[in-house]
């Protein structure tokens, strides 16, 4: 019966739209089913700040024993196409109908995180003060998360559910990621008539470009050029250019280095021809690196080994909520629950794995007691 709950709680999760920044009407459901479960609810007021279609939500559930505060985090928005889903339950799997993602990423969190309330409440599982965090805005930058204030938490140490892939992943290290927005100024000529009197904005990006250490940097470093737009027609000389790019790193400091590496030639070349640059980064996460010895990756193994799971210690290229937290000095692990393909329309859950990560976040409870 617990399972067939979990399965219709997720389903239920999934039908209620929240693409960023239209996340409202889903958080505003969030808060009566936590509340209902007996929590108390806290919501900021960060919509004005963050632009997003919700705050973030704080939800508490008083001790009931002698254990070491814990929190799990989950966002709430989903990427596109997120609108109308319809789920399907085809041989113990629930996909989408192929027309939509299936939002696993990152309802099904909030499945686990609900159903784990349930039981909690069933069998009257003794638990230390559980905080949940509910966050919008993470798909586009980790928006919500980066303006939460974490002073209001009791817990120090939690875990982010919020990975892909089987249960049994631990993310231990995911990087900073800074974005940049360059414009690069020349000066405009007609083409044909007097070419040499322009200076291409055009060719400086070219010449930059071509200069720069991009893609796979090492096993823990990347960068890219994401778009390029500039010029108006064929004969005429392209006086601006506007790119996005980006660096990824596990090391803070390398990645920063990537960054001045990349801007430094945008610069450099554009001095040479005669133009100009201005720049703006924006670092949109912190990377974070936990071992074994760190405590929630201790917990984590422990309580998977509880559930007949052996721990994987991965590192990750993408950013995600534990990153914020780590670098507001809250230790936090990204745990796998078991969802695959996300981001695109074969998107898919298996139920048992659903069910597995219920499972581990109940042994997570038990092993802060005291």
């Amino acid at each position: 019966m617990s399972q067939e709950r979990l399965v219709n709680t997720f389903i239920e999760l999934v039908k209620i739209d929240s693409e960023s920044k239209n996340e409202g009407r889903f958080q505003a459901f969030l808060k009566e089913k936590f509340s209902g479960l007996g929590l108390e609810v806290f919501e900021d007021q960060t919509m004005e700040q963050t632009g997003l279609g919700a705050n973030n939500l704080l939800c508490r559930l008083a001790a009931t024993a002698q254990a070491k505060p814990l929190f799990f985090s989950s966002h709430v928005d989903t990427v596109t196409p997120g609108i109308g889903i319809k789920p399907v339950v085809k041989d113990g799997t629930i996909y989408s109908d192929g027309t939509t993602i299936l939002a696993a990423d990152d309802k099904a969190g909030i499945a686990i995180m609900l159903e784990l309330l349930e039981r909690i409440k069933e069998q009257d599982l003794p638990h230390g003060v559980l905080e949940f965090v509910l966050s919008p805005g993470e798909e586009i930058g980790l928006v919500g998360a980066n303006a939460f204030d974490v002073s209001q938490m009791e817990a120090e140490i939690g875990f982010v559910l919020d990975n892909g892939g089987p249960v049994g992943s631990i993310t231990v290290a995911s990087p900073t990621l800074v974005g940049m927005d360059v414009t690069i100024t020349g000066t405009t000529a007609h083409a044909g008539l007097e070419p040499e009197k322009g200076v291409s904005a055009i060719e400086i990006a070219a010449k930059a470009i071509a200069q720069m250490k991009l893609g796979r940097l090492d096993q823990e470093t990347t960068a890219n050029i994401g778009t390029i737009n500039g010029g108006s027609a064929t004969n005429i000389v392209a006086e601006e250019v506007k790119i996005t790019a980006e660096a990824r790193g596990i090391s803070h400091e390398v990645c920063e280095d990537q960054v001045a590496h990349m801007l430094g030639l945008f610069e450099k070349t554009a001095e040479e021809f005669g133009g100009a640059v201005t720049a703006t980064t924006d670092v949109k996460s912190v990377g974070y690196r936990l071992t074994e010895e760190n405590e929630t990756v201790k917990l984590a193994t422990k309580a998977l080994a509880n559930v007949g799971r052996s721990a994987t210690y991965d590192v990750s290229g993408g950013g995600s909520d534990a990153n914020v937290f780590n670098a507001n000095g809250k230790e936090t692990a990204n745990l796998s629950i078991g969802y695959e393909k996300i981001h695109t329309v074969h998107e898919f859950i298996p139920i048992a794995e659903l069910e597995k990560a219920v499972e581990l976040v109940s042994k997570l409870i038990a092993e802060v007691l005291i």
